[in-house]
């Protein structure tokens, strides 16, 4: 066993450390201590992922048990670990942006007091602690460990501010919507383990993809990749169970960035790559996946376009990107989906935490409209934006060209249809970004006098991580250069190969695009961004606030076309009114009135009975003999 990745355990046990200190020392740490110890121990798994991403690299891998989880007659889950391809691209991905977005809190969250700070630092390590759970487990009881304790973090940060009933609603929507989906991963679990007896990693897939030791009917595999496609719905944000990812806006900027860039949402990503074979043996989930992933990114992308909180944009922008995300997967392109991950990470938690910086400098303003102008305040921050909108706008050669473009080529491969919307979605994902971009940066201020007074540039902890995102967004797309620019450029897909070579063995039929198709492909995606990015840059670049609202489609939009109003007409308010009617009457007329009634009749005859100790001789007397009477009755007649 190679002694390095032995050490892989330090990698979440770190962060765990880090959660420990500063919950248990949140009273007497200072606010130094605190910001050095939560950010310290994610740079150190950073290190230890780093070193064990270079040992994979060169063939080691490794899956590490550590003791019986659960043991019981003929079923044993190991406490194990699998260190591989997928899940050393996942380490580097959740220490390296999670480190920055540790350093970036310190000065973002200057303002809470120590024990306060000490405390959003302890949920942030419990939060990059259960993520690396997750996503080094070696069966799925592992991993659903850490699929819930992601779950627990979003509850706890997006409510950080708990005092704000709108933060803790918005909190406990996640939390619910998250458990639907749980759900559906709980019961594939389940299947898995009545059918096969394990619900190990490399028992599961060795099984299924051998004919004579598989005992799934393709019933099974179907049930079993719809159920946990379920659960990625809910932790990834896919409709129908999306609406909670916009509302978790509430949290402060940098878990923003976190559950969008580097933890959560990821996790239905990883989980369906992880399980690549059972979803290429089941050809009508990864067609429900793909429907489904498009749907969300064109829905998403259609709100985005008049969306004016800076946050919700990036958000419902998020929503969009993981539909490109499902998209690929659903038509087997896994490198592609794996691709998009790792460059969405890098410019989404780019462009987080620079909303974050401008919210810092406008005073906790978040409306677009009230801004403007700020490219001459905010030199860095502009800039690293700028990067990260032409990134995620697909421009060339910035990262997102690269994996965007993967994509959409693997969904022309499956079907021009799918091509053809996709395309329409990055041209819409181009003008709402830079309608984000002009709005905020460009023309003139439109906010108060005494916001443009205080407008600065945020400290170095703020602009430094933002300075290596968008390095990261700019290069970060060359370890996937497709076959069309440098023969064997594409290094992740070989990287990735092991991970997905059963998969890859089952696809009989493909027919991979002419270099001249491909070139069409990528001039028609790029020309349409150019001109929706040209288009709304020119619109609003000298916006001037009106005051007058969105009518007709406009409006539809603003308002995210009434799903979260849906959502409380057929599903919120009937579940409150039911729950009403179980309170006010079964629970208070019904159990409490016939629990407090039997008290009630005790009570009013022992009163009554009370009354029969007069004090006179001869009512005693009366009643010993009507006792004698009643007694002679019964003996001689009953």
């Amino acid at each position: 066993m190679n002694n390095v990745l032995q050490m892989a355990w330090l990698i979440p046990f770190l962060p765990l450390v880090g959660f420990l200190i500063n919950g248990l020392g949140r009273k007497y740490l200072s606010k130094t201590l605190a910001g050095i110890i939560g950010s310290g121990v994610v740079l150190g798994s950073f290190l230890i992922s780093l070193y064990v991403f270079f040992n994979v690299k060169h063939g080691n891998t490794h899956v590490a048990h550590y003791f019986d989880f659960v043991n019981i007659a003929s079923l044993n889950i190991g406490f194990d670990f699998q260190i591989d391809q997928l899940s050393s691209l996942f380490l580097l991905i959740i220490t390296g942006i999670g480190f920055l977005i540790h350093v970036y809190s310190t000065a973002y969250m200057h303002e809470e007091d120590s024990k306060d700070y000490a405390k959003y630092f302890a949920y942030l390590n419990l939060f990059v602690f259960s993520m690396l759970l997750l996503v080094m487990g070696g069966n799925y009881v592992i991993m659903f460990i850490g699929w819930e304790g992601v779950g627990l973090c979003s509850y706890l940060l997006i409510g950080y501010w708990f005092k704000n009933n709108d933060y803790t609603n918005a909190a406990k929507k996640a939390f619910v919507m998250n458990r639907i989906g749980d759900l559906g991963f709980l019961l594939a679990v389940f299947w898995l383990i009545t059918k096969l007896g394990t619900a190990d990693f490399h028992s599961v897939f060795t099984a299924v993809s051998n004919p004579k030791t598989n005992t799934l009917t393709s019933f099974d595999i179907t049930a079993i990749t719809m159920l946990l496609f379920v659960g990625a719905m809910g932790k990834s944000a896919q409709i129908p169970l999306y609406t909670w990812l916009p509302d978790a806006m509430a949290g402060p900027t940098p878990v923003s960035a976190l559950i969008h860039a580097a933890t959560m949402v990821t996790a239905g990503i990883y989980m369906i790559a992880r399980s690549n074979i059972l979803y290429t043996m089941a050809p009508t989930t990864q067609a429900v996946v793909a429907i489904v992933g498009l749907a969300t990114a064109v829905l998403a992308a259609t709100i985005a376009l008049k969306q004016n909180d800076i946050k919700k944009v990036l958000a419902y922008s998020t929503v969009s990107q993981l539909g490109y995300m499902f998209l690929a997967l659903g038509v087997g392109a896994y490198t592609g989906a794996v691709f998009h991950v790792m460059t969405h990470a890098f410019f989404k938690a780019l462009m987080f935490l620079g909303a974050g910086s401008v919210i810092h400098a406008m005073g906790g303003e978040q409306d677009m409209r009230n801004m403007g102008g700020l490219k001459k305040y905010m030199g860095i921050t502009q800039v690293t934006f700028l990067i990260g909108c032409l990134a995620i706008a697909g421009m060339p050669p910035f990262s997102g060209f690269f994996s965007k473009d993967e994509i959409l080529a693997h969904a022309f491969e499956k079907n021009p249809v799918l091509w053809g919307i996709g395309v329409l979605t990055a041209f819409m994902t181009a003008f709402y970004m830079f309608r984000l971009y002009a709005m905020t940066f460009l023309g003139k201020f439109r906010g108060t006098h005494d916001q443009e007074h205080h407008l600065h540039e945020s400290p170095k902890a703020i602009t430094i991580p933002l300075i290596i995102l968008a390095i990261l967004s700019l290069v970060g797309g060359l370890v996937g250069i497709p076959e069309v620019f440098m023969h064997g450029g594409h290094r992740l897909e070989a990287f990735l190969e092991p991970i997905f070579a059963g998969s890859n063995a089952l696809v009989k039929e493909h027919h991979p695009l002419s270099h001249s198709t491909e070139y069409l492909l990528m001039g028609i995606s790029v020309f349409g961004a150019l001109v929706a990015l040209l288009y709304a840059w020119n619109k609003f670049s000298k916006y001037e606030k009106t005051g007058a609202e969105e009518t007709g489609f406009g409006k539809v939009l603003t308002n995210k076309w009434y799903v979260d109003e849906l959502y409380d007409t057929i599903i919120v308010k009937p579940i409150q009114s039911l729950a009403a009617f179980f309170n006010n009457v079964m629970e208070k007329k019904g159990i409490d009135g016939f629990v407090n009634g039997v008290g009630k009749a005790v009570n009013y005859g022992s009163r009554q009975i009370r009354l029969l100790q007069s004090g006179h001789v001869g009512t005693y007397v009366l009643l010993m003999v009507v006792g004698i009477l009643i007694l002679f009755i019964v003996q001689m007649f009953l």
